[in-house]
Protein backbone atom coordinates (compact mmCIF):
# COMPACT_ATOMS: atom_id res chain seq x y z
CA UNK A 1 0.00 0.00 0.00
CA UNK A 2 0.96 3.67 -0.49
CA UNK A 3 2.27 5.65 2.37
CA UNK A 4 -0.76 7.66 3.12
CA UNK A 5 -2.48 4.67 4.05
CA UNK A 6 0.29 3.64 6.53
CA UNK A 7 0.42 7.70 8.13
CA UNK A 8 -3.20 6.92 8.37
CA UNK A 9 -3.39 3.44 9.63
CA UNK A 10 -0.45 5.04 12.64
CA UNK A 11 -2.74 7.93 13.20
CA UNK A 12 -5.88 5.79 14.01
CA UNK A 13 -4.59 3.38 15.66
CA UNK A 14 -3.10 6.10 18.71
CA UNK A 15 -5.42 8.50 18.39
CA UNK A 16 -8.99 6.76 18.33
CA UNK A 17 -10.52 4.03 20.20
CA UNK A 18 -11.19 0.79 18.73
CA UNK A 19 -14.17 -1.12 18.61
CA UNK A 20 -15.62 -4.82 18.96
CA UNK A 21 -18.24 -7.28 18.84
CA UNK A 22 -18.78 -10.93 18.71
CA UNK A 23 -20.98 -12.40 16.06
CA UNK A 24 -21.36 -15.91 15.77
CA UNK A 25 -17.77 -16.14 18.47
CA UNK A 26 -15.72 -14.34 15.90
CA UNK A 27 -14.73 -11.21 17.26
CA UNK A 28 -15.03 -8.30 15.02
CA UNK A 29 -13.13 -5.60 15.33
CA UNK A 30 -13.40 -1.78 14.13
CA UNK A 31 -13.23 2.35 14.32
CA UNK A 32 -15.48 4.83 13.53
CA UNK A 33 -15.73 7.45 11.19
CA UNK A 34 -16.46 10.06 13.60
CA UNK A 35 -13.26 9.14 15.78
CA UNK A 36 -10.63 9.97 12.45
CA UNK A 37 -9.95 13.35 12.08
CA UNK A 38 -7.85 12.48 9.39
CA UNK A 39 -8.05 14.32 5.98
CA UNK A 40 -9.51 12.02 3.24
CA UNK A 41 -6.26 10.73 1.00
CA UNK A 42 -5.85 8.57 -1.66
CA UNK A 43 -3.29 7.71 -4.72
CA UNK A 44 -4.49 8.04 -8.23
CA UNK A 45 -2.37 4.94 -9.94
CA UNK A 46 -2.88 4.79 -13.60
CA UNK A 47 -5.50 5.33 -16.65
CA UNK A 48 -5.54 2.23 -18.99
CA UNK A 49 -7.17 3.33 -22.04
CA UNK A 50 -9.23 1.50 -24.19
CA UNK A 51 -8.36 0.98 -27.44
CA UNK A 52 -10.72 3.89 -29.26
CA UNK A 53 -8.94 6.75 -27.27
CA UNK A 54 -5.64 5.35 -28.57
CA UNK A 55 -7.10 5.38 -32.35
CA UNK A 56 -8.55 8.94 -31.91
CA UNK A 57 -5.73 10.38 -29.78
CA UNK A 58 -2.40 9.76 -31.68
CA UNK A 59 -0.34 11.60 -28.47
CA UNK A 60 -2.89 12.28 -24.94
CA UNK A 61 -1.54 14.22 -22.36
CA UNK A 62 -3.68 13.44 -19.81
CA UNK A 63 -4.24 14.44 -16.30
CA UNK A 64 -7.22 13.18 -13.73
CA UNK A 65 -9.17 15.98 -11.69
CA UNK A 66 -10.60 14.41 -8.39
CA UNK A 67 -13.88 15.87 -6.55
CA UNK A 68 -15.10 14.49 -3.21
CA UNK A 69 -19.40 14.69 -3.34
CA UNK A 70 -21.18 14.30 -0.20
CA UNK A 71 -24.65 13.97 -0.42
CA UNK A 72 -24.49 14.61 -4.24
CA UNK A 73 -23.09 17.79 -3.26
CA UNK A 74 -19.15 19.19 -3.84
CA UNK A 75 -17.22 19.42 -0.96
CA UNK A 76 -14.41 21.23 -1.35
CA UNK A 77 -12.49 22.23 -4.28
CA UNK A 78 -11.18 19.68 -6.71
CA UNK A 79 -7.52 18.43 -7.16
CA UNK A 80 -5.72 18.02 -10.19
CA UNK A 81 -3.22 15.05 -10.87
CA UNK A 82 -0.07 16.25 -12.65
CA UNK A 83 0.36 15.62 -16.44
CA UNK A 84 1.58 12.41 -18.03
CA UNK A 85 1.97 11.67 -21.85
CA UNK A 86 4.36 8.76 -22.36
CA UNK A 87 1.41 6.34 -23.42
CA UNK A 88 -0.34 3.43 -22.23
CA UNK A 89 -0.94 2.38 -19.61
CA UNK A 90 -0.71 6.23 -18.16
CA UNK A 91 1.00 5.98 -14.51
CA UNK A 92 0.67 8.49 -11.86
CA UNK A 93 1.44 6.86 -8.38
CA UNK A 94 0.26 9.67 -7.21
CA UNK A 95 -1.19 10.94 -4.02
CA UNK A 96 -3.81 13.28 -3.71
CA UNK A 97 -5.09 14.51 0.03
CA UNK A 98 -8.49 16.63 -0.06
CA UNK A 99 -9.72 19.12 2.87
CA UNK A 100 -12.32 17.30 4.35
CA UNK A 101 -11.37 14.92 6.94
CA UNK A 102 -13.22 11.02 7.07
CA UNK A 103 -14.93 12.17 10.15
CA UNK A 104 -17.15 14.92 8.04
CA UNK A 105 -18.22 11.71 5.44
CA UNK A 106 -21.78 10.25 5.10
CA UNK A 107 -22.77 6.88 3.96
CA UNK A 108 -23.68 9.22 0.83
CA UNK A 109 -20.33 10.07 0.06
CA UNK A 110 -18.66 9.65 -3.58
CA UNK A 111 -15.21 10.80 -5.03
CA UNK A 112 -15.69 11.43 -8.81
CA UNK A 113 -12.69 10.89 -11.16
CA UNK A 114 -12.81 13.34 -14.61
CA UNK A 115 -10.14 11.94 -17.04
CA UNK A 116 -8.48 15.55 -19.47
CA UNK A 117 -6.79 15.18 -22.49
CA UNK A 118 -4.68 18.44 -23.05
CA UNK A 119 -2.72 17.72 -26.23
CA UNK A 120 -4.45 20.55 -27.56
CA UNK A 121 -3.42 22.98 -25.90
CA UNK A 122 -5.09 24.98 -22.04
CA UNK A 123 -7.86 26.15 -24.21
CA UNK A 124 -8.76 23.00 -25.65
CA UNK A 125 -9.01 20.67 -23.40
CA UNK A 126 -10.43 17.48 -24.27
CA UNK A 127 -13.24 15.01 -21.54
CA UNK A 128 -11.71 11.13 -21.97
CA UNK A 129 -14.48 10.29 -19.48
CA UNK A 130 -15.30 10.06 -15.86
CA UNK A 131 -16.23 7.72 -13.12
CA UNK A 132 -17.51 7.62 -9.76
CA UNK A 133 -17.31 5.11 -6.79
CA UNK A 134 -18.78 5.54 -3.51
CA UNK A 135 -16.59 5.27 -0.08
CA UNK A 136 -18.83 3.55 1.76
CA UNK A 137 -20.28 0.31 0.96
CA UNK A 138 -23.84 -1.07 1.46
CA UNK A 139 -22.97 -2.35 5.32
CA UNK A 140 -22.02 0.77 5.64
CA UNK A 141 -18.09 0.16 5.72
CA UNK A 142 -15.36 2.73 4.29
CA UNK A 143 -14.04 1.22 1.33
CA UNK A 144 -10.29 0.40 1.19
CA UNK A 145 -7.87 -1.34 -1.00
CA UNK A 146 -7.07 -1.16 -4.81
CA UNK A 147 -10.29 -0.54 -7.10
CA UNK A 148 -10.49 -0.80 -11.05
CA UNK A 149 -13.08 1.24 -11.92
CA UNK A 150 -14.58 1.33 -15.26
CA UNK A 151 -14.46 5.16 -17.16
CA UNK A 152 -17.65 6.59 -19.30
CA UNK A 153 -16.11 7.68 -22.20
CA UNK A 154 -16.78 11.43 -23.16
CA UNK A 155 -18.34 12.24 -19.82
CA UNK A 156 -17.97 13.87 -16.90
CA UNK A 157 -17.65 12.32 -13.43
CA UNK A 158 -21.04 12.25 -12.02
CA UNK A 159 -21.26 12.80 -8.08
CA UNK A 160 -24.75 12.84 -8.12
CA UNK A 161 -26.90 10.40 -5.53
CA UNK A 162 -28.25 8.77 -9.04
CA UNK A 163 -25.06 8.89 -10.71
CA UNK A 164 -24.47 8.38 -14.53
CA UNK A 165 -20.75 7.45 -14.23
CA UNK A 166 -20.64 4.83 -11.66
CA UNK A 167 -17.01 2.83 -11.29
CA UNK A 168 -18.22 -0.42 -9.71
CA UNK A 169 -18.80 -2.71 -12.64
CA UNK A 170 -21.90 -5.42 -12.04
CA UNK A 171 -20.90 -8.74 -11.35
CA UNK A 172 -22.54 -9.79 -14.69
CA UNK A 173 -20.14 -7.51 -16.72
CA UNK A 174 -17.18 -7.64 -14.68
CA UNK A 175 -13.84 -9.03 -16.63
CA UNK A 176 -11.21 -11.76 -14.82
CA UNK A 177 -8.49 -8.88 -14.24
CA UNK A 178 -11.63 -7.64 -12.16
CA UNK A 179 -12.91 -10.18 -10.41
CA UNK A 180 -9.54 -11.27 -9.33
CA UNK A 181 -8.44 -7.51 -7.92
CA UNK A 182 -11.50 -7.94 -5.62
CA UNK A 183 -10.64 -11.28 -4.33
CA UNK A 184 -7.35 -9.55 -3.44
CA UNK A 185 -8.77 -7.00 -1.36
CA UNK A 186 -10.92 -9.55 0.83
CA UNK A 187 -7.48 -11.34 0.76
CA UNK A 188 -5.61 -8.18 2.04
CA UNK A 189 -8.14 -7.26 4.23
CA UNK A 190 -8.47 -10.97 5.71
CA UNK A 191 -11.77 -12.16 4.76
CA UNK A 192 -9.89 -15.12 2.75
CA UNK A 193 -7.74 -17.44 5.14
CA UNK A 194 -3.88 -17.12 4.00
CA UNK A 195 -2.49 -20.09 2.68
CA UNK A 196 1.44 -19.77 1.49
CA UNK A 197 2.16 -22.39 -1.22
CA UNK A 198 -1.36 -21.29 -3.05
CA UNK A 199 -0.76 -17.77 -2.11
CA UNK A 200 1.98 -17.57 -4.25
CA UNK A 201 0.77 -19.78 -7.21
CA UNK A 202 -2.23 -17.35 -7.64
CA UNK A 203 -0.08 -14.31 -6.99
CA UNK A 204 1.83 -15.05 -10.00
CA UNK A 205 -1.18 -15.79 -12.22
CA UNK A 206 -2.48 -12.51 -11.67
CA UNK A 207 0.85 -10.71 -12.29
CA UNK A 208 0.75 -12.31 -15.85
CA UNK A 209 -2.79 -11.79 -16.25
CA UNK A 210 -2.83 -7.69 -15.31
CA UNK A 211 0.39 -7.65 -17.73
CA UNK A 212 -1.59 -9.50 -20.74
CA UNK A 213 -4.49 -6.97 -20.26
CA UNK A 214 -2.44 -4.22 -20.42
CA UNK A 215 -0.61 -5.23 -23.78
CA UNK A 216 -4.11 -6.22 -25.52
CA UNK A 217 -6.84 -4.04 -26.43
CA UNK A 218 -8.82 -3.12 -23.90
CA UNK A 219 -12.91 -3.08 -24.56
CA UNK A 220 -13.32 -0.52 -21.87
CA UNK A 221 -11.14 2.01 -20.24
CA UNK A 222 -10.42 2.02 -16.12
CA UNK A 223 -9.18 3.83 -13.87
CA UNK A 224 -6.89 2.20 -11.30
CA UNK A 225 -6.92 3.77 -7.81
CA UNK A 226 -5.96 2.97 -4.16
CA UNK A 227 -7.81 4.12 -1.06
CA UNK A 228 -6.47 4.46 2.68
CA UNK A 229 -6.73 0.86 4.88
CA UNK A 230 -7.10 1.29 8.12
CA UNK A 231 -5.65 -1.08 11.28
CA UNK A 232 -9.20 -2.13 11.29
CA UNK A 233 -12.76 -1.93 9.34
CA UNK A 234 -13.95 1.77 9.63
CA UNK A 235 -17.53 1.71 9.98
CA UNK A 236 -19.86 4.64 9.72
CA UNK A 237 -21.31 7.18 12.40
CA UNK A 238 -21.89 10.10 12.34
CA UNK A 239 -21.35 12.47 15.46
CA UNK A 240 -23.75 13.53 18.00
CA UNK A 241 -26.23 10.90 15.90
CA UNK A 242 -30.12 10.59 17.06
CA UNK A 243 -30.95 7.02 18.36
CA UNK A 244 -34.44 7.66 18.53
CA UNK A 245 -36.56 8.11 15.17
CA UNK A 246 -39.43 8.61 14.85
CA UNK A 247 -42.01 6.00 13.59
CA UNK A 248 -43.22 6.18 9.51
CA UNK A 249 -46.65 6.62 8.80
CA UNK A 250 -47.26 3.44 6.91
CA UNK A 251 -46.51 1.78 9.91
CA UNK A 252 -48.57 3.47 12.17
CA UNK A 253 -51.74 2.61 9.71
CA UNK A 254 -53.15 -0.79 10.92
CA UNK A 255 -55.11 -1.23 7.55
CA UNK A 256 -52.06 -0.99 5.69
CA UNK A 257 -50.22 -4.16 8.14
CA UNK A 258 -50.79 -6.96 9.97
CA UNK A 259 -48.23 -6.25 12.64
CA UNK A 260 -49.89 -4.44 15.60
CA UNK A 261 -47.77 -1.42 16.26
CA UNK A 262 -47.96 -0.58 20.29
CA UNK A 263 -46.58 2.63 21.17
CA UNK A 264 -44.37 2.86 24.32
CA UNK A 265 -44.98 6.10 25.82
CA UNK A 266 -41.57 6.03 28.47
CA UNK A 267 -39.10 5.27 25.41
CA UNK A 268 -36.30 7.79 26.18
CA UNK A 269 -37.20 8.61 29.21
CA UNK A 270 -35.37 8.19 32.60
CA UNK A 271 -35.14 4.81 34.43
CA UNK A 272 -36.26 5.58 37.69
CA UNK A 273 -34.24 2.23 38.79
CA UNK A 274 -31.26 3.21 37.49
CA UNK A 275 -31.73 6.70 38.56
CA UNK A 276 -31.80 5.80 42.24
CA UNK A 277 -28.86 3.73 42.02
CA UNK A 278 -26.82 6.38 40.42
CA UNK A 279 -27.87 8.89 43.34
CA UNK A 280 -26.88 6.54 45.60
CA UNK A 281 -23.77 6.07 44.34
CA UNK A 282 -23.20 9.84 43.88
CA UNK A 283 -24.23 10.44 47.70
CA UNK A 284 -21.28 7.81 48.68
CA UNK A 285 -18.66 9.72 45.99
CA UNK A 286 -20.15 13.40 47.56
CA UNK A 287 -19.14 11.86 51.40
CA UNK A 288 -15.66 11.91 50.35
CA UNK A 289 -13.71 14.77 51.64
CA UNK A 290 -10.24 13.69 51.20
CA UNK A 291 -7.96 17.14 50.42
CA UNK A 292 -4.79 14.95 49.80
CA UNK A 293 -6.57 12.57 47.09
CA UNK A 294 -5.06 12.54 43.81
CA UNK A 295 -6.29 10.58 40.76
CA UNK A 296 -4.46 7.53 39.12
CA UNK A 297 -2.74 7.55 36.37
CA UNK A 298 -6.24 6.06 34.84
CA UNK A 299 -8.33 8.84 36.56
CA UNK A 300 -5.76 11.52 35.26
CA UNK A 301 -6.53 10.70 31.61
CA UNK A 302 -10.19 10.49 31.85
CA UNK A 303 -10.13 13.69 33.68
CA UNK A 304 -7.82 15.22 30.68
CA UNK A 305 -10.35 14.00 28.52
CA UNK A 306 -12.88 15.75 29.94
CA UNK A 307 -11.54 18.92 30.16
CA UNK A 308 -11.32 18.76 26.21
CA UNK A 309 -14.51 18.76 25.64
CA UNK A 310 -16.54 21.43 24.04
CA UNK A 311 -18.80 23.94 26.39
CA UNK A 312 -22.23 22.46 25.17
CA UNK A 313 -21.50 19.03 26.13
CA UNK A 314 -23.08 17.56 28.65
CA UNK A 315 -21.41 15.12 31.86
CA UNK A 316 -22.43 11.94 32.77
CA UNK A 317 -23.05 11.06 35.71
CA UNK A 318 -19.43 9.00 36.35
CA UNK A 319 -17.69 12.14 34.99
CA UNK A 320 -19.33 14.74 37.26
CA UNK A 321 -18.52 11.87 40.28
CA UNK A 322 -15.08 12.22 39.21
CA UNK A 323 -14.71 15.78 39.06
CA UNK A 324 -15.98 15.94 42.50
CA UNK A 325 -14.05 13.45 43.63
CA UNK A 326 -10.92 15.12 42.76
CA UNK A 327 -12.46 18.66 43.52
CA UNK A 328 -9.56 19.93 45.30
CA UNK A 329 -6.74 18.72 43.49
CA UNK A 330 -7.94 20.14 40.53
CA UNK A 331 -7.81 23.62 41.86
CA UNK A 332 -4.75 24.45 40.87
CA UNK A 333 -5.89 23.25 37.11
CA UNK A 334 -7.92 26.57 35.93
CA UNK A 335 -9.23 24.76 32.74
CA UNK A 336 -11.22 23.00 34.73
CA UNK A 337 -13.21 24.81 37.31
CA UNK A 338 -15.75 25.53 34.35
CA UNK A 339 -16.21 21.67 34.48
CA UNK A 340 -16.30 21.59 37.80
CA UNK A 341 -19.35 23.70 38.38
CA UNK A 342 -20.90 22.13 35.62
CA UNK A 343 -20.55 18.67 38.05
CA UNK A 344 -22.09 20.43 41.13
CA UNK A 345 -25.93 19.15 42.14
CA UNK A 346 -26.90 23.33 42.45
CA UNK A 347 -30.29 21.52 44.19
CA UNK A 348 -28.45 20.18 47.04
CA UNK A 349 -27.59 22.99 49.05
CA UNK A 350 -24.79 21.47 50.76
CA UNK A 351 -22.92 20.73 47.91
CA UNK A 352 -23.66 24.07 46.15
CA UNK A 353 -22.05 25.81 49.24
CA UNK A 354 -19.06 24.05 49.21
CA UNK A 355 -18.53 24.57 45.41
CA UNK A 356 -18.90 28.07 46.06
CA UNK A 357 -16.28 28.26 48.90
CA UNK A 358 -14.03 25.91 47.07
CA UNK A 359 -13.80 29.08 43.89
CA UNK A 360 -11.56 31.05 45.85
CA UNK A 361 -9.11 28.56 46.18
CA UNK A 362 -9.11 27.69 42.12
CA UNK A 363 -6.49 29.05 39.83
CA UNK A 364 -7.78 32.51 38.52
CA UNK A 365 -8.95 31.16 34.90
CA UNK A 366 -9.28 33.02 31.47
CA UNK A 367 -11.82 35.50 30.19
CA UNK A 368 -12.45 33.23 27.63
CA UNK A 369 -13.85 30.50 30.26
CA UNK A 370 -15.09 33.07 32.66
CA UNK A 371 -18.11 33.96 30.01
CA UNK A 372 -19.33 30.41 29.88
CA UNK A 373 -19.98 31.09 33.49
CA UNK A 374 -22.06 34.11 32.59
CA UNK A 375 -24.71 31.36 30.26
CA UNK A 376 -27.93 30.48 31.30
CA UNK A 377 -26.47 27.09 32.31
CA UNK A 378 -25.05 28.76 35.84
CA UNK A 379 -27.72 30.40 37.74
CA UNK A 380 -25.92 30.74 41.12
CA UNK A 381 -25.39 34.38 41.90
CA UNK A 382 -21.64 33.68 43.38
CA UNK A 383 -20.90 32.19 40.24
CA UNK A 384 -22.07 34.74 38.12
CA UNK A 385 -20.37 37.58 40.47
CA UNK A 386 -16.90 35.68 40.28
CA UNK A 387 -17.23 35.36 36.57
CA UNK A 388 -17.83 39.39 36.35
CA UNK A 389 -14.79 39.77 39.10
CA UNK A 390 -12.27 38.35 36.04
CA UNK A 391 -13.90 40.66 33.41
CA UNK A 392 -13.18 43.13 36.42
CA UNK A 393 -9.33 42.65 36.05
CA UNK A 394 -9.90 42.64 31.91
CA UNK A 395 -8.67 45.57 29.48
CA UNK A 396 -10.49 47.55 27.63
CA UNK A 397 -9.53 46.13 24.78
CA UNK A 398 -10.01 42.26 25.60
CA UNK A 399 -13.41 43.74 27.24
CA UNK A 400 -14.66 45.06 24.02
CA UNK A 401 -14.28 41.84 22.23
CA UNK A 402 -16.36 40.27 24.53
CA UNK A 403 -18.84 43.45 24.64
CA UNK A 404 -21.41 41.81 22.55
CA UNK A 405 -21.95 38.32 24.17
CA UNK A 406 -22.05 40.77 27.82
CA UNK A 407 -24.66 42.79 26.92
CA UNK A 408 -26.41 39.17 26.02
CA UNK A 409 -25.53 37.65 29.08
CA UNK A 410 -27.59 40.48 30.36
CA UNK A 411 -30.89 38.44 29.40
CA UNK A 412 -29.81 35.40 32.03
CA UNK A 413 -29.07 37.65 35.09
CA UNK A 414 -31.87 37.18 37.94
CA UNK A 415 -32.50 40.90 38.17
CA UNK A 416 -32.56 43.80 36.10
CA UNK A 417 -29.95 46.34 37.76
CA UNK A 418 -27.77 42.68 38.46
CA UNK A 419 -23.68 43.23 39.38
CA UNK A 420 -22.92 42.78 35.54
CA UNK A 421 -25.18 45.19 34.65
CA UNK A 422 -23.32 47.78 36.83
CA UNK A 423 -19.86 46.51 35.58
CA UNK A 424 -20.49 47.23 31.96
CA UNK A 425 -22.13 50.50 32.86
CA UNK A 426 -19.09 51.78 34.93
CA UNK A 427 -16.18 50.27 32.30
CA UNK A 428 -17.77 52.39 29.79
CA UNK A 429 -18.08 55.80 31.58
CA UNK A 430 -13.91 55.42 31.48
CA UNK A 431 -14.08 54.67 27.86
CA UNK A 432 -15.88 56.57 24.82
CA UNK A 433 -15.57 54.17 22.39
CA UNK A 434 -16.80 51.40 25.26
CA UNK A 435 -19.53 53.29 26.18
CA UNK A 436 -20.21 53.76 21.76
CA UNK A 437 -20.71 50.10 21.21
CA UNK A 438 -22.32 49.28 24.59
CA UNK A 439 -24.77 51.88 23.96
CA UNK A 440 -25.78 50.58 20.17
CA UNK A 441 -25.91 46.78 21.67
CA UNK A 442 -28.50 47.59 24.11
CA UNK A 443 -30.31 49.58 21.62
CA UNK A 444 -30.76 46.45 19.25
CA UNK A 445 -31.78 44.35 22.30
CA UNK A 446 -34.39 46.59 22.61
CA UNK A 447 -36.11 45.09 19.66
CA UNK A 448 -36.33 41.71 21.34
CA UNK A 449 -39.85 42.21 22.88
CA UNK A 450 -39.03 38.87 24.99
CA UNK A 451 -35.99 40.85 27.22
CA UNK A 452 -36.84 44.75 26.23
CA UNK A 453 -37.48 45.73 29.66
CA UNK A 454 -34.32 44.26 30.91
CA UNK A 455 -32.64 46.05 28.40
CA UNK A 456 -34.29 49.36 28.37
CA UNK A 457 -33.27 49.25 32.26
CA UNK A 458 -30.22 48.97 31.35
CA UNK A 459 -30.14 51.44 28.79
CA UNK A 460 -31.37 53.94 31.67
CA UNK A 461 -28.35 53.33 33.70
CA UNK A 462 -26.14 54.04 31.34
CA UNK A 463 -28.15 57.42 30.28
CA UNK A 464 -27.94 58.20 33.67
CA UNK A 465 -24.32 57.41 34.27
CA UNK A 466 -23.33 59.06 31.24
CA UNK A 467 -25.18 62.71 32.39
CA UNK A 468 -24.02 62.53 36.01
CA UNK A 469 -20.94 62.09 34.52
CA UNK A 470 -20.76 65.62 32.31
CA UNK A 471 -22.74 67.73 35.14
CA UNK A 472 -19.76 66.37 37.19
CA UNK A 473 -17.54 67.77 34.34
CA UNK A 474 -19.14 70.77 34.00
CA UNK A 475 -19.05 71.68 37.25
CA UNK A 476 -15.77 70.98 37.87
CA UNK A 477 -14.78 72.86 35.21
CA UNK A 478 -16.95 75.84 36.30
CA UNK A 479 -15.48 75.50 39.91
CA UNK A 480 -18.09 74.49 41.52
CA UNK A 481 -16.71 71.58 43.33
Amino acid sequence: MPSAPDEAQAGVTTGTADHSSCSGGKEFRFILSQDISLPLSFRVNRFVPDRTLLIERSAPVLFVECTLYIDGVQFGLSTNTRLKSLGSPYCWNELVTLSAKYRDLTPFSHLAFTVWDMSSGEDNIYIVGGTTISLFNSKNQLKTGRLRLRVWPNKMADGSLSTSTPGKVPKTKREEIERLERVANKYIRGQIPHIGWLDNLIANAADKLEKESERTENLHSSLIVELCSFEHRVVFQEYGAKLHTSVPSSLVDISKNKLVIACDPEIGRINPSEHKHSVLAWSLARGVNDREMKPSSVDQKLIQNILKYPPTRTLNVDEKQLLWKFRFYLTSEKKALVKFLLSVEWSDIQEAKQAVALIPRWESIDVADALGLLSPVFQNEEVRAYAVGVFERASDEELQCYLLQLVQGLRFERSDRSRLAHFLVNRALSNYELASFLRWYLVVELHDPSHARRYLCTYEMLEDAIMRYIRRKMDFKCGRV
